[in-house]
C-alpha cells in the first residue's frame, strides 16, 4: 500500500469520526493510533462493543471488508464496515445477522447518555 493510500485511510478515518459525531452524538476518534494493534478498529466510538471497520477507497471490496470486521471484533463486538468512494456519501454494512445487536448496542447507549443528562 502506498503512502497516499495511507494518508487516505487516515483522512477517512478521522473524516468518518466527525460524521459519527454529527449523527450519533458519540465521542469518535481514529482507533490504531490510540490502541495500536492489528485487531484494533478503524475508529473508536463510546459506544460499548462496536468494532468499525472504515473504508475509504474507490475500489470496495465488500466480503474481504466485511470478514476483516467479523474477524477482528471477535465474539464480544458487533463488526460493522463503513464504506465511502469520492463524492459519495458513507454507507454501512454489516450481516443482517449482526443488525438486532447493533440497534440494541445503539440503543442502549443513548438510553444511558440520556439518563446521564437527566441526572
Amino acid at each position: 500500500m502506498g503512502r497516499l493510500s495511507r494518508n487516505k485511510g487516515k483522512t477517512g478515518e478521522r473524516e468518518l469520526a466527525r460524521e459519527l459525531q454529527r449523527v450519533l452524538g458519540v465521542t469518535a476518534r481514529r482507533g490504531v493510533q490510540y490502541t495500536g494493534g492489528p485487531d484494533s478498529p478503524d475508529v473508536v466510538t463510546d459506544i460499548p462493543n462496536l468494532h468499525i471497520e472504515c473504508k475509504r477507497t474507490e475500489h470496495f471490496r465488500l466480503f474481504e471488508a466485511l470478514e476483516q470486521s467479523v474477524r477482528d471484533a471477535g465474539e464480544s463486538q458487533v463488526p460493522v464496515v463503513m464504506h465511502r468512494p469520492n463524492y459519495r456519501p458513507w454507507i454501512v454494512v454489516l450481516r443482517l445477522d449482526d443488525l438486532p445487536a447493533l440497534v440494541e448496542t445503539i440503543s442502549k447507549f443513548q438510553r444511558s447518555k440520556d439518563n446521564d443528562q437527566q441526572n
